[in-house]
Order: structure tokens, then sequence, then C-alpha cells
């Protein structure tokens, strides 16, 4: 299951962001923004617990989440949309996995990984710019579910029917939230028009 988010902001600040002239300071400054209303939708039905706060004047009824929250960036690219979610729910535990691309077969391998004890019965949110294949993201929402995530939720900036098609088979509960879905994947597994590089072009790196 997944949700194109069609905020006019949200698909201005897309616009601004795919330009290949944008430069990193400013893309990185577009994935924090971009970021925020994602996760913005991501969390709209986020499980919440009632609370009584002392106001200045008298006592006053509240909510406040009652999960336990990780965000899980795959490295290295999902670092860059790290700040945007923290801006947001600055609770929640961080942890991290590392996945790449082998060349000759395109399937994700992993060469890292570090998350918090709570990651067990925690709603996790997956993080990662591009869901292009989709191999990465459902690899790691394999991880997750292993060392006990009660919920997964994946955030990118941009994903195709090629990623969504395989992540939606193998977690069909797990929800998607992007900013576009996209034409096709090229031959190199390039996402089409995409970002390019978010990696580079996050962290100045082409």
């Amino acid at each position: 299951m997944h949700e194109e988010v069609k905020h006019p902001c949200v698909q201005h600040k897309l616009a601004l962001i795919r330009d290949k002239d944008t430069g990193y300071k400013k893309f990185r400054e577009l994935a924090t923004e971009i970021t925020m209303f994602l996760c913005y939708e991501a969390l709209k039905e986020i499980e919440v617990k009632q609370v009584t706060v002392q106001t200045p004047l008298a006592e006053a009824a509240g909510h406040k989440i009652a999960n336990e929250l990780v965000v899980v960036p795959i490295l290295r690219a999902g670092v860059g949309m790290l700040e945007g979610i923290l801006g947001l729910v600055p609770t929640a535990r961080v942890g991290f996995v590392g996945m790449y691309r082998e060349a000759g077969t395109k399937k994700a391998v992993s060469y890292y990984h570090k998350l918090p004890k709570e990651t067990d019965g925690a709603t996790c949110i997956v993080i990662d710019p591009m869901l292009a294949t989709g191999g990465s993201t459902a690899a790691t929402i394999d991880f997750l579910k292993e060392q006990g995530a009660a919920t997964v939720v994946v955030i990118c900036i941009v994903t195709c029917l090629e990623g969504i098609a395989l992540v939606e088979a193998e977690h069909p509960e797990v929800k998607i939230y992007t900013a576009s879905v996209d034409d096709h994947l090229d031959d190199q597994k390039y996402i089409v028009p995409g970002l390019g590089d978010a990696g580079d072009r996050l962290f100045g790196t082409r």
C-alpha cells in the first residue's frame, strides 16, 4: 500500500530538488523539508494516549504519542532525511542499516546495522530518498521484523512502480509514503526522471 503526497508545498519543493542545478546545500535543505511533510502524513494515524497537563491557569486534557518510534535511515543517503523527521518527532530513537546494491546482480547486500534495543515492539520508520528496485528497502524491513518491530512505515522522496511492487509483494502491510511515483527504472536501475544520485547530491561527492 502506498500514498503519493500531492500537497502543493511538497510538489513545489520536489520540482526544486529534482533540478540538476540545485547545489548540495539547497538539496539537503529541501530533503529535510520534504521529509517533514511526508512524516506528518505517515504519522497521522499513530496511536496516542490521553494525558493531563497543568497550564499556568488550569489542568488541560491532551494527547501524547504512545508508540516507541525508531527512525531507520538506510545508509548513506537516508541520513539526509533524518533531520526532517527528528524536527517533527525529536524523541524518536535512531537506528542505522547499511545496504549496497551488488553490481552484477543488483541485489541488496547488508554491510552494517545498529539499532536501539527499544526496536522490539516499536514503530519503525525506514527512510531513504530513493525507493528504486525495492531490494534494499525490503531487506531492511525483513531485518527490522526479525528484531521485533511491531510496525514498519517507509518514507521516500521518489519511487517507481517496480520498487513499490516488490515491497508490497513481500510486505503487503507496510505503507509507503512518497512525494512522487516516477515513470520507470533505466538499465542501471536508476529512477527516471528521479533525482540523480541522491547520496552524491546530498553530500557534495559528485
